[in-house]
């Protein structure tokens, strides 16, 4: 490792942000490392609010490259262009580690520059990039470390969910249900549509996620907080329940919020992707999945915990879905540090050459 560090600034650590959850998981981590004496630079992908929550987060980041769609042809031309780029914004920085949540942009970036990296994740069934690999990779205790094509003397572990990461600095803001209007006699639920673009996208979640909003709209006492991934999936909303926006039984926030907040005032949250049911759960609000790729450890682990509800047909969405009032606890508990106490303590000992070194960037 200090071979490795020769001729760059022991201090500074490189953070990429490709998706919107990682602004509000990487904001207490940078906090925390700067707390210590570490700096940050920080640079996201200009996609899924990204760049919106990192201004709301009041993070510094330097936005770089876009997403290219589903096409698998165009979605790797894409992660090239902007490996490409981050190559050229990256190289007169000098950082001693790279550190993302999966950002395989950054992992081929990296490869060229020489940096040594950390990649984070919590889905062990995301797909990889072949014969690039990271130096380490850090996963929840929850994800078995068999389950993981790599070596195991390379895996790292912290305790809870990555969303205990970030829910232990989260503050309640009430005025989020009035920002809607939603008055008190109205249930709120915040629904977030299936990742459709994305490699592990199930078609069935789509069936799904129409079985869910047809379902909510009917009911009169149900006001829906709709969270599109994109513009695309919010104009295709607004022109398939057209009247249920138009009656204001559905509607889609004018501005970025905090998903936090949205979560811990909605009386239920129902999502086809990860973070937002791992969210709810942290936070202890009923929460349904009608996510329909492989199910991970992660959530496997919450539903055994009865802390999430898988829903798996059209008549799950009917049957299992418990519409009532939230009973909430005064506030978040913030009690709980060790995910990221864990995760800053990890990159911190890399940082000073107290991990070992692996011998190359490969298996």
């Amino acid at each position: 490792m200090k071979n490795e560090l020769r001729g760059r600034t022991s201090k500074k650590i490189w953070i990429d942000l490709e998706n919107s959850p990682h602004v509000p998981f990487f904001v207490p981590i940078i906090a925390e490392l700067e707390r210590r004496g570490y700096s940050a630079v920080v640079t996201g992908r200009d996609c899924f609010q990204v760049g919106d929550l990192a201004r709301l987060f009041d993070l510094k980041c330097k936005l770089i490259g876009r997403h290219y769609g589903k096409h698998k042809l165009i979605k790797l031309f894409g992660l090239c262009y902007r490996s490409l780029q981050l190559d050229v914004a990256l190289w007169k920085e000098k950082p001693s580690l790279a550190l993302s949540h999966g950002s395989r942009s950054q992992l081929i970036a990296c490869t060229t520059l020489g940096i040594p990296t950390l990649m984070l994740f919590d889905y062990e069934f995301a797909s990889g990039l072949g014969l690039v690999k990271p130096n380490w990779i850090m996963v929840p205790e929850v994800i078995p470390i068999e389950q993981l094509n790599f070596c195991a003397d390379r895996v790292l572990q912290y305790p809870g969910i990555k969303e205990d990461v970030y829910i232990s600095q989260f503050e309640p803001d009430p005025g989020i249900r009035s920002q809607l209007h939603v008055n008190g006699e109205h249930l709120l639920v915040t629904v977030r549509p299936p990742a459709n673009e994305a490699h592990y996208h199930n078609p069935e979640s789509d069936v799904l996620y129409h079985a869910v909003m047809e379902y909510l709209a009917e009911k009169p006492d149900v006001r829906v907080a709709l969270l599109p991934r994109n513009d695309k999936q919010a104009k295709l909303a607004r022109h398939t329940w057209r009247k249920f926006f138009e009656s204001g039984s559905v509607m889609i926030p004018d501005h970025v919020v905090d998903g936090r907040n949205l979560i811990w005032h909605s009386d239920l949250v129902i999502s086809g992707g990860g973070t937002m049911n791992r969210e709810a759960a942290a936070l202890g609000a009923p929460v349904y999945s009608f996510f329909r790729g492989k199910i991970g450890a992660v959530d496997r682990y919450l539903a055994e915990k009865n802390r999430l509800v898988l829903l798996k047909s059209v008549e799950d969405v009917r049957n299992k879905i418990q519409l009532r009032r939230h009973r909430r606890a005064a506030g978040p508990e913030h009690g709980n540090k060790a995910a990221l106490n864990t995760i800053v303590n990890t990159v911190i000992s890399i940082m000073e050459a107290k991990c070992p070194t692996p011998r190359s960037n490969g298996h």
